[in-house]
């Protein structure tokens, strides 16, 4: 059988990919043997070069995904430079905070737009070419907020929560089309979209109070987890959402 998480051959999209989370599920799955299409508003020299230096190819496919309009062509560049797609992990996302009756349409939209619509759209577009291609994996990123409601952050908490839905739905649909759906839910990682929360000092202490293993999570912590719902030791796992997350869930 050989190691069942060697992705060896195999092609990923991940957006988002130039920092943060995306950036360090890029460089696992890079590391694990796959070649990556670096997506983002901002080019993903660094991550390129990271990947570069394991020896894998890596291209970077510049897209917005505030709308649906790049992502059939993020799907055609990656099979043009790279030769195919295997895996696709949907990690571009934005979040706005303000109180809910004072939350803005404006901002509203922003983020459901790119966190939930641009997220099924590529999926669609990702499943079109896999089922046809004899199947792949699709990795969705969730949240805390698929399972919890949170403050101050309604369209976060609504395009995570539906994040969890859509997963479940397109691995009902998929799984006999050999197609796997699942999603990871990062519990509190230092990234950009959390800076906020770590520079209030009261809310950073209560969020460290409550996760059991006491410290807030590195963004290289999630890049096991994307390994494996990308390669064969996941081929029976369908609409999971596996929380890595200090135990957070857990108290």
């Amino acid at each position: 059988m050989g190691n069942p998480f060697d992705l060896n051959g195999k092609v990923a999209v991940v957006t988002g990919a130039n920092t943060g989370i995306g950036q360090a599920i890029a460089v696992a799955l890079a590391a694990a043997g796959a070649d990556v299409a670096c997506v983002g508003r901002t080019p993903a020299e660094d991550t390129v070069a990271r990947i570069r230096a394991l020896g894998r190819r890596a291209e970077i496919v510049s897209a917005d995904l505030s709308t649906i309009e790049p992502v059939g062509r993020i799907v055609d560049e990656t099979v043009t430079t790279l030769g195919r797609l295997d895996i696709l992990v949907n990690n571009a996302g934005i979040i706005r905070r303000a109180d809910a009756v004072d939350f803005s349409e404006a901002d509203w939209d922003a983020v459901v737009d790119t966190n939930l619509k641009s997220v099924f759209f590529l999926c669609q577009a990702a499943g079109r070419y896999m089922i046809a291609n004899g199947g792949g994996k699709i990795i969705n990123i969730a949240s805390m907020l698929t399972f919890q409601g949170g403050i101050r952050v309604p369209s976060y908490t609504a395009s995570k929560s539906g994040i969890g839905g859509l997963t479940k739905l397109l691995a009902n649909e998929w799984a006999a089309k050999g197609i796997n759906v699942n999603a990871i839910a990062p519990g509190y990682i230092a990234t950009n979209n959390t800076a906020a929360l770590q520079a209030d000092a009261a809310r950073n202490t209560a969020i460290l109070d409550r996760i059991p293993a006491g410290k807030w999570g590195d963004a290289d912590d999630l890049g096991g987890a994307a390994v494996f719902l990308a390669s064969r030791a996941a081929d029976y796992v369908q609409g999971h959402i596996l929380a890595v997350d200090g135990g957070w869930l857990a108290r």
